[in-house]
């Protein structure tokens, strides 16, 4: 009884609603912070480089009101388009990452990581030179394969507690297998065909049609809200299934919705801009540390949206005398990451 009393104390109510609104605070406040920077890099990405272009001077392009070709040209077919499509990748693999790290409750467990990713390229580049198909096609080719190694790896793994290490591993053979099938259907394929399907495989911003960012753009908008809506029953997931099933929540349904959710935003981002390395396994971990230990999907989506629109920038425009495509930054960043967060699950591994 006098247990009871004291969980009900009205300090004690005071105290949890007061922490409530320290988190919430802080959560906006880190939001906010994410989305100026990746506005800044935005901005960067569109307006300077070897062309600048002025503010007014955007607008006019923009907006249809001055005819000036050679600028209008940059602006409407190369930059912009690179810039919004960076964007939109970042969300959805960062959005991605976070969802799949807190509902699997492993830093690691990232689409990148687990194959999905590499799924979505694999399908992707059957359809692009052999099929010989692009746009709307190759997208939903994509989707298939990541589906496909999705629900492989789920079915692999089984249902006990150890589960989620074996998903990583069995994750990384698939991965393995998928990268040799891509080099097979590459050797077979004219060279032409290959080396447009390489600078794809490398994730690549620079020639990037519009009809192509209009697909993710209407992806993000319908699934990105999805997605954040269902942090909270990811948040209890990361207490345990039992746990999580005496406060009402049903988690297999919660898996399955999530898992369809990031396969469909991982496959259309990479058919669109190719398989951004590292994305989705460095945006979770730093929102987590920048909102104090707790996982929020929306900032993990911004993270990676200034993620891939700065190492964009960076590849383009900073590094002399060459014109690196954006994941080979974005891998040259995530290696030691993931060196990083594997060493950490082995001592956390050991600990326990």
């Amino acid at each position: 009884m006098t247990l009871l009393s004291q969980e009900i104390r009205p300090e004690s109510i005071e105290k949890v609603r007061s922490t409530r609104k320290r988190v919430t605070r802080r959560t906006s406040i880190v939001l906010t912070v994410v989305i100026l920077i990746w506005f800044g890099l935005f901005a960067a990405r569109v307006l300077l480089g070897d062309f600048t272009i002025t503010i007014p001077d955007f607008f006019r392009i923009a907006f249809g009101g001055a005819q000036m070709p050679p600028a209008t040209f940059i602006l409407m077919e190369s930059k912009l388009p690179a810039a919004v499509a960076g964007t939109l990748a970042g969300l959805a693999f960062g959005a991605s990452g976070s969802a799949f790290q807190t509902m699997l409750r492993n830093p690691l467990a990232s689409p990148d990581v687990l194959g999905v990713t590499l799924g979505s390229s694999a399908a992707a580049v059957f359809a692009l030179v052999v099929l010989g198909w692009s746009g709307l096609s190759m997208s939903l080719a994509a989707l298939l394969g990541g589906m496909f190694v999705a629900a492989a790896i789920n079915l692999l793994a089984g249902r006990d507690s150890a589960a989620t290490y074996r998903m990583i591993l069995i994750g990384i053979g698939i991965s393995a297998g998928l990268s040799s099938f891509i080099q097979w259907m590459l050797q077979r394929t004219s060279i032409y065909r290959a080396q447009d399907a390489m600078v794809w495989l490398t994730g690549s911003l620079s020639v990037i049609p519009w009809d192509g960012v209009l697909r993710l753009a209407i992806t993000v908008a319908v699934l990105l809200p999805l997605l954040v809506a269902s942090l909270n029953g990811l948040r209890l997931l990361e207490l345990g299934d039992d746990t999580a099933l005496a406060l009402g929540l049903n988690a297999a349904r919660l898996r399955l919705t999530v898992s369809v959710l990031v396969v469909i935003l991982c496959a259309m981002a990479t058919s669109v801009t190719g398989p951004i390395a590292f994305i989705g396994l460095l945006s979770g971990p730093i929102a987590r540390r920048l909102c104090g230990g707790r996982p929020n999907i929306l900032v993990a989506a911004f993270v990676g949206a200034a993620t891939v629109v700065g190492a964009d920038y960076i590849g383009t425009y900073l590094i002399p005398n060459t014109n690196l495509p954006v994941g080979v930054i974005t891998g040259i960043a995530g290696a030691p990451v993931l060196i990083f967060l594997l060493l950490k699950s082995r001592a956390t591994i050991k600990d326990g």
